[in-house]
């Protein structure tokens, strides 16, 4: 645990009591703060007094009375669409407003380290997509090069879960633009954008909301050096405005659209193959086409973004290589399930969104696609750049018949995961890959992409 600083014998709210939140009390009062705690859940409260933890209604007059902080998890709207009433309340008393990963910046640091060799380090990681393998794949090239290494945050532990950091360590953190836009203290010493592509805009009031929680991360954390991905607008502009010239390798750019030139320090790939430059010249390459792990453009510029940051701590290329080769996915991400009379099977439940899924889509050929769901804003039109590689569609979710007529390649509404695997495998043959891109959000038939993920591959096992 992180032990909360700055706040000890302090009165500090906390609102929503799922992960980050009851991780947040905790920490609050290992660093000496004093916690009162709401959720509107009353099971989520009973769990929080359970521990211990007070529990009072913080919209009940007088609430935010000597209350120094109000922690919010990253679930709460504080804006847009409409921010949350305990919220208001908190900011017409006056309270700051923060979340676990303001106050895990705030406190990660330690008088220990002032015996340490070689200072802690964080990498934070955001984006629309790929953020979570980037994060994982860092995590692994550490492990794998035998430096101390933890990783929290969207992905894996909460933040103020991990353990306080040892000499050398690195810490990898995966963040959301729900957690960047309401934390306090953003500052990491490498910080990572992947892509941008449409998603939460609900939360966000539009793409320029979204941009600009992804943009706090580099904008108020001032890394040392900032990875970004410039194959949108949003990654261009922003690595101009924290580059003082074409010089400047504060900021590697990342690409998997084309070859990138110039002075700076560039990372890219084409044509499965990873290239390092640095003043003009090659200083490193990596074969990327057998690297089971990481298939298709999309993880290909996941591997650029985890290579930029590790050559930014000082490995090698080769260290790095070795530990492409024995990176495994992560579940729900394109991660193949088995193989079985030629027929490969693929779950990528976390492509929640349409860009994700083109990029799920054009990593193969041949594909029996399993798809549907609740569909996000934006439409489907962008789909139709990857539907050569689709032999068929069997869509599922409880608007199946809808979705299956706006995708524009033939589609058979199966409504649910057991008919769509049984269609696509009875029609599967030697060379074809049978995959699950959804394309939509998981919430019209399970809690989340994972319990989707889930049925997938119990059914596709079930099989093999």
């Amino acid at each position: 645990m992180i032990p909360v600083q700055g706040l000890a014998g302090a009165k500090v709210a906390v609102l929503g009591l799922g992960r980050s939140g009851l991780s947040a009390a905790r920490a609050l009062a290992a660093g000496g703060a004093v916690p009162v705690c709401w959720d509107d859940n009353p099971a989520a409260r009973d769990t929080a007094e359970a521990e211990g933890f007070a529990c009072l209604d913080l919209l009940k007059a007088g609430a935010f009375d000597d209350v120094a902080r109000l922690v919010v998890s990253p679930g709460i709207p504080h804006l847009y669409p409409a921010p949350n009433p305990v919220i208001v309340a908190a900011q017409d008393a006056g309270v700051a407003v923060d979340n676990d990963i303001g106050l895990f910046f705030q406190s990660f640091a330690t008088g220990d380290w002032d015996d340490f060799d070689q200072i802690p380090k964080i990498i934070a990681v955001t984006g629309s997509n790929g953020k979570s393998t980037t994060s994982a794949l860092i995590h692994h090239i550490l492990k794998h090069a035998g430096r101390p290494t933890q990783l929290a945050g969207n992905i894996g532990r909460g933040v103020l879960d991990i353990e306080p950091a040892i000499d050398g360590e690195v810490v990898v953190l995966e963040l959301s633009s729900y957690q960047t836009d309401l934390a306090r203290n953003l500052t990491p010493d490498i910080a990572v954008f992947t892509n941008l592509s449409p998603d939460h805009l609900d939360r966000h009031a539009g793409m320029g909301g979204y941009f600009a929680a992804k943009r706090r991360l580099f904008a108020e954390g001032g890394p040392d050096r900032a990875i970004i991905g410039v194959d949108e607008a949003e990654g261009r502009y922003l690595a101009g405005q924290l580059s003082e010239g074409a010089a400047d390798d504060r900021v590697i750019r990342v690409s998997v659209d084309r070859k990138l030139s110039g002075p700076g320090w560039h990372v890219f790939a084409r044509k499965g193959f990873l290239s390092e430059y640095r003043k003009g010249k090659q200083v490193g390459s990596i074969d990327l086409r057998n690297v089971t792990g990481l298939p298709g453009a999309h993880n290909h510029q996941n591997a650029c973004a985890a290579y930029a940051a590790c050559r930014s701590l000082g490995f090698a290329p080769k260290v790095i290589e070795a530990a492409f080769a024995s990176f495994g996915g992560l579940p729900h991400r394109s991660q193949t399930i088995g193989e079985v009379r030629g027929v490969r099977f693929v779950n990528d439940s976390k492509a929640t969104n349409v860009d994700s899924a083109v990029k799920a889509l054009a990593a193969f050929e041949n594909i029996r696609w399993i798809c549907g769901g609740l569909e996000k804003d934006g439409g489907l039109g962008a789909l139709a750049e990857a539907l050569p590689t689709v032999r068929k569609a069997y869509v599922i979710g409880r608007e199946a018949a809808q979705f299956a007529m706006r995708l524009g390649v033939e589609a058979e509404v199966c409504g649910t995961m057991d008919v769509a695997v049984v269609r696509a495998v009875a029609e599967a043959e030697a060379g074809d890959v049978v995959l699950l891109a959804p394309a939509a959000a998981s919430f019209d038939q399970y809690d989340s992409f994972e319990r989707r993920g889930e049925d997938f591959v119990t059914r596709v096992q079930a099989f093999l």
